[in-house]
């Protein structure tokens, strides 16, 4: 006992002297923005870094407006400027798309110059992205994310979306919509204008899936669990497409109204929640 109790001592001194070795990271933020002229109908694709959020607003502009809040980490100030060099995003821009990709340490982009003998201990240090962009109200989306918050709104289009770790609110106007994330918190408001029918797939793998529908719904809709967890049922007027086949805590193959566009919401392990769409 006392050779265990000597072995545990030794090894808490040892880890506070590493600790206190360390260098302690020291924190700057930076702001770089970009706008430029982007016609209605075309598509916007983001690319996020693995850490920060994402929030998109569509607007009657037809230009693009980018604003990305840059929090880098280092152990001086040279280590800092240097990362600011290399950390941002670029653009690469056509008539009827554009994107907007992240780069830094996370991704070798840009300046082929900033990268040459680019020190390796600056690789891997803590950084976060956190963009606003505004975009034509009428255009379609295309989004993968890493680790940060998501919100989109007033965008008339289609919306492919991956995620790797949000919390997500997420307002569908038109165009069909698929969303995948691994992990986390996601509110999907469909036909927020009014219903139009279009396809929507949602896939959560483990978290809250928030559906939210108006009265007017009218579609076939398919809700699973796959593994742990439960479906809560808000949607009173839902029906059983087969009569055979009654809803269950993890699954619902249903109707509303008439039938219509297909509706898939799939939740791995956690929460399903269909409810109704109020002002």
């Amino acid at each position: 006992m006392k050779k265990l109790f000597l072995l545990i001592s030794v090894s808490a001194i040892l880890s506070v002297g590493i600790l206190a070795q360390s260098p302690q990271l020291i924190k700057r933020s930076v702001t770089k923005t970009d706008s430029f002229e982007f016609g209605a109908g075309g598509t916007v694709s983001v690319t996020g870094a693995p850490n920060g959020s994402i929030r998109v607003t569509g607007t009657n502009k037809n230009e693009i407006e980018i604003t990305a809040v840059i929090e880098l980490q280092a152990a001086n100030e040279a280590d800092l400027n240097r990362l600011v060099q290399v950390t941002g995003f670029i653009t690469d821009e056509t008539t009827a798309r554009t994107g907007i990709i992240s780069l830094g340490t996370f991704k070798k982009m840009g300046d082929k110059k900033l990268w040459k003998k680019f020190p390796k201990n600056l690789m891997g240090l803590p950084v976060k992205i956190d963009y606003v962009i505004g975009v034509p109200r009428f255009c379609d989306l295309e989004i993968d994310g890493g680790k940060g918050d998501l919100s989109i709104s007033g965008v008339e289009g289609s919306m492919r979306i991956n995620f790797l770790e949000t919390n997500a609110d997420i307002a569908v106007i038109s165009g069909a919509t698929n969303i995948t994330v691994g992990s986390g918190k996601v509110d999907v408001a469909l036909g927020v204008n009014g219903w139009r029918a279009r396809a929507a797939d949602v896939k959560v793998g483990s978290g809250e899936l928030n559906v939210r529908l108006p009265s007017t719904v009218s579609a076939e809709i398919d809700a699973t669990i796959l593994r742990s967890g439960v479906i809560e049922n808000g949607l009173a007027g839902l029906k059983p497409r087969d009569r055979k086949i009654p809803f269950t805590e993890k699954s619902i193959i249903a109707k509303a109204s008439k039938g219509g566009a297909s509706l898939k919401f799939i939740v791995g392990d956690g929460t399903l929640k269909l409810n109704l769409l109020t002002d």
